[in-house]
């Protein structure tokens, strides 16, 4: 008897938790259709298509040189096989087929060296080529898999159209420069995911959790401006976030060399003009929800697309043409690109004053709705 009144209520208790989740829609939906929605999203943006696009540079070779014995063998293998259609002047199309593993294309841009070297640094270039008195020699990070299998395809294709004619010389010159490594473009982008992830989880979960604990009721009493509570909160989260970023920071120079090569001032103006757009959209998500489970979908929609679109961990230049000026005005994007111009192509105001304006203009605008909406309980 003692037993079947136990699985009893053991069914009742597991029968009313239940019931307790299907009344929350919120629940329903940022625990299953969110997940759902965000897999297809990404679905779609990895794995419609398995053909690939990568850009080379190719310095110090005019490929438009009509005398056709003066031409070597890069400017020869693209006037013959290159299309230019549709290209920016100085621009050539290869593609090469094929069936099993997907289509490669790879676009020849005629830059000089700095040039080639700053878009190389942003991630827009796997490469750069350049020909110089007959040698071919191939410039690129070697700790860099996407620019090694680039280059694989590259020196296969030139030397299957090369046989035919004279030999050539190639050779191999890693960019180990600073700013050219991957872990240049790395560390800029993980300081600014540290902003967004730290304001969004360190505000807005502490505020639904303390209003889920019925903490913020009790401050109704008090005479406490909105305002002022909401701003103590920014004001520590800065503090932190600058603690935070700074020892990250020292731990890179030390351990791989890292140092910022552009104006200091407009990298601090830039950090603080981050953590307000952040802090002030972290105010918005958590204004008025006190469900912990609400709370989490919230700051996963706002934080996962952009840490996944937003070129943190590689260049949002892989995605399609179409979504890149979409993604270029998110703002873990901003601030992503502009500490990256500071640190590796040593830029200054002149540079990073419209992102910092408009990561301020953001900050403002979602911090006004958050207050005007804010609620205690």
């Amino acid at each position: 008897m003692n037993n079947r009144l136990r699985n009893s209520q053991l069914l009742n208790l597991i029968g009313a938790h239940f019931r307790e989740i299907l009344r929350e829609p919120g629940i329903l939906f940022w625990g299953i259709i969110f997940p759902i929605l965000m897999s297809l999203g990404l679905g779609i943006a990895f794995s419609k298509k398995t053909d690939i696009t990568r850009k080379v540079a190719v310095v110090n070779t005019h490929l438009d040189v009509r005398d056709h014995d003066s031409l070597n063998i890069v400017t020869r293998f693209l006037q013959q096989h290159a299309d230019t259609a549709g290209q920016a002047p100085g621009s050539y199309r290869v593609l090469i087929p094929d069936e099993k593993l997907g289509n490669t294309t790879l676009i020849f841009q005629q830059k000089n060296w700095d040039d080639a070297i700053v878009q190389l640094k942003r991630g827009t270039l796997a490469m750069i080529l350049e020909v110089d008195d007959g040698h071919v020699v191939y410039h690129f990070d070697p700790l860099n898999p996407d620019a090694q299998l680039t280059f694989l395809k590259l020196t296969a294709l030139l030397d299957r159209n090369g046989k035919s004619s004279r030999g050539h010389k190639e050779e191999i010159t890693p960019l180990t420069l600073i700013g050219t490594r991957y872990i240049d473009f790395f560390i800029p982008g993980l300081i600014a995911m540290n902003i967004m992830a730290a304001c969004l989880w360190g505000i807005s979960y502490s505020m639904i959790e303390k209003r889920s604990k019925k903490l913020l009721r009790r401050m109704v009493a008090t005479p406490m401006r909105k305002s002022n509570f909401l701003i103590s909160l920014i004001t520590v989260r800065m503090i932190m976030n600058f603690v935070e970023a700074s020892l990250l920071l020292l731990f890179a120079w030390l351990v791989f060399d890292i140092t910022i090569q552009g104006n200091v001032p407009a990298l601090l103006v830039l950090f603080l003009a981050g953590n307000f757009a952040f802090a002030g959209i972290a105010v918005t998500v958590s204004c008025r929800t006190g469900k912990t489970e609400i709370g989490n979908g919230l700051i996963n929609a706002v934080t996962l697309p952009m840490m996944v679109l937003s070129g943190v961990f590689f260049s949002y230049y892989n995605f399609p043409e179409w979504a890149i000026p979409y993604i270029q005005k998110f703002p873990l994007t901003l601030l992503a690109d502009g500490m990256r111009s500071i640190f590796i192509e040593g830029v200054g105001f002149a540079t990073t004053a419209w992102p910092s304006f408009v990561l301020a203009l953001i900050g403002i605008f979602f911090f006004t709705i958050g207050l005007r909406f804010f609620k205690w309980h």
